[in-house]
């Protein structure tokens, strides 16, 4: 395995301690072969999909343990997006708006008030999503002046319309995302809304890179971020 050669805090010779702990040459961090070895594993559980709790029967972990990791990971993806954005953000792009609601609360029409709005940018073939301001707020508001159902029907009349633009546009790398995310985030039950956009840019993150990519740069900005 190449992180037992090179440190993986910076890269440089690693030698072996007489505890069967791995030492950087340079930076002269001590590196514990089964807890490295855990965190590479559930790197890999997390780029597959595998659910925490999948993840954590699977290699005997307490589900809480590997939550945790999850969500280390899914901050770690998130801020991976936003510095690839930063490269890219002055470049030409095409972009469309989308909004999410979880499968089961479709057929109700006042849940519309908890779908979560973003706009969709297409970077030749990079995607970028930026959340838009939650319609929660505004709904004591709205029920208050009476004009609640008037604007459940011109949102859902607005829901019409873009499931129709969805269909009839050419399946670009934008429709390609959010059928992505569609299908991905069922993994996920019940994310609270303050939560949502970590889970968005988590799947941002995997659908821009191969899944070898997304291990990778997870695997380096991890023990990064430990230095």
């Amino acid at each position: 395995m190449k992180w037992t050669q090179e440190c993986l805090y910076c890269g440089n010779y690693l030698y072996r301690l007489k505890d069967k702990r791995l030492k950087c040459s340079a930076c002269h961090k001590k590196i514990a072969l089964q807890k490295t070895n855990k965190i590479i594993t559930l790197i890999d559980a997390f780029v597959e999909n595998e659910s925490a709790n999948s993840a954590a029967k699977r290699l005997k972990l307490s589900y809480s343990s590997v939550w945790a990791y999850y969500e280390e990971f899914r901050y770690l993806s998130a801020k991976i997006s936003e510095e690839e954005y930063n490269d890219k953000r002055d470049e030409k792009c095409e972009y469309e708006e989308y909004f999410y609601l979880e499968k089961t609360k479709k057929s109700k029409r006042e849940a519309i008030f908890d779908a979560h709005n973003f706009l969709t940018f297409d970077y030749h073939g990079h995607i970028y999503t930026l959340l838009l301001p939650s319609l929660k707020k505004y709904r004591s508001q709205m029920l208050q002046d009476s004009v609640e159902d008037a604007y459940l029907d011109e949102f859902n009349k607005f829901k019409r319309i873009s499931r129709i633009i969805k269909v009839s546009k050419h399946y670009n790398t934008i429709v390609k995302f959010w059928d992505y995310f569609e299908n991905a985030i069922v993994i996920y039950k019940g994310i609270e809304s303050e939560a949502f956009i970590y889970f968005l840019k988590e799947f941002e993150f995997k659908f821009n890179h191969t899944k070898e990519e997304a291990k990778d740069l997870l695997l380096h900005h991890y023990f990064k971020e430990k230095q």
